[in-house]
């Protein structure tokens, strides 16, 4: 079944400039724990154990992070600021992390086929850091969506509504209802205009994908903003095939924009730091 999960980390963060220009946008502390290590924990929770991380320049904080800094523990050791490094240092003992670079910067589609050598061929997930999602009540979105997969064997984003002035900032879908919150994908546009969106069911940064995937990347052509865009290659694949949507349960904050990140730290201060959690 699927062991990986693919986190695309090489974009610039542009929409957080200054904070991003020397940090990495996935190493925004939400209260005190890092996007990136969010993200991680949702993929361990789901059961992968295999974490492949598409990094570039300037993202060495990264691989730093899921490492052992010796002299930090050293001073830290017997007090009671050793309980704030516990949580990593489980992700640390209890997963693989690879790493692979992105030397240029051509959407996320490109990003996921520089993945490939950590992957290989079989089916993975994808994860992007900057959507933080959380689900208090259940299972996390990548737990949802792989218990789909047993189910179906195919390419599933996941989706959630969105005002229909906020098409422009997502891939939409359209598709047909078959069964409680799953979509069979009959079309998928790389931020539509509002007029012209086949819906305001956008995806988000979770992704189930089948390897072959990889070959449609590798043959499709940059589009809009001259990218190689996942939406053109999962067009393809539905095309082809299946490609699901699914309407996930939970909550999500864009994080790679301020409004999205105040909200998400004050609600995890509130609902997760509080509470020990």
């Amino acid at each position: 079944m699927i062991r990986k999960c693919l986190f695309p980390a090489a974009g610039y963060g542009t929409r957080f400039l200054p904070a991003t220009k020397a940090m990495p946008k996935e190493m925004l502390p939400i209260v005190n724990k890092p996007l990136i290590q969010y993200a991680v924990e949702e993929a361990r929770d789901a059961g992968l154990q295999h974490m492949a991380l598409v990094t570039g320049r300037g993202k060495r904080a990264l691989e730093d992070h899921f490492d052992i800094s010796y002299e930090l523990e050293h001073q830290i050791r017997g007090t009671e600021k050793e309980k704030f490094l516990a949580g990593t240092r489980e992700l640390i003992e209890t997963c693989i992390f690879s790493y692979t670079r992105q030397v240029e910067m051509k959407g996320l589609g490109h990003a996921i086929l520089s993945g490939r050598p950590l992957i290989g061929d079989e089916p993975f997930a994808v994860s992007l850091a900057d959507d933080l999602c959380l689900n208090l009540k259940g299972d996390g979105v990548l737990s949802q969506m792989i218990q789909l997969y047993k189910r179906y064997r195919c390419s599933i984003v996941a989706i959630q509504e969105v005002p229909r002035d906020q098409t422009h900032k997502y891939g939409v879908i359209a598709g047909e209802l078959i069964a409680d919150n799953v979509y069979r994908v009959s079309s998928m546009v790389e931020k539509p205009a509002p007029e012209d969106a086949p819906s305001n069911l956008a995806i988000i940064g979770r992704y189930i994908l089948t390897p072959d995937i990889f070959d449609l990347i590798a043959d499709t052509q940059p589009g809009k903003g001259g990218e190689i865009q996942i939406t053109d290659a999962l067009m393809k694949q539905a095309q082809n095939g299946c490609v699901l949507a699914y309407k996930f349960d939970g909550l999500r904050f864009d994080c790679g924009g301020a409004e999205g990140y105040l909200d998400a730290t004050n609600f995890c201060y509130e609902h997760l730091y509080l509470k020990g959690l």
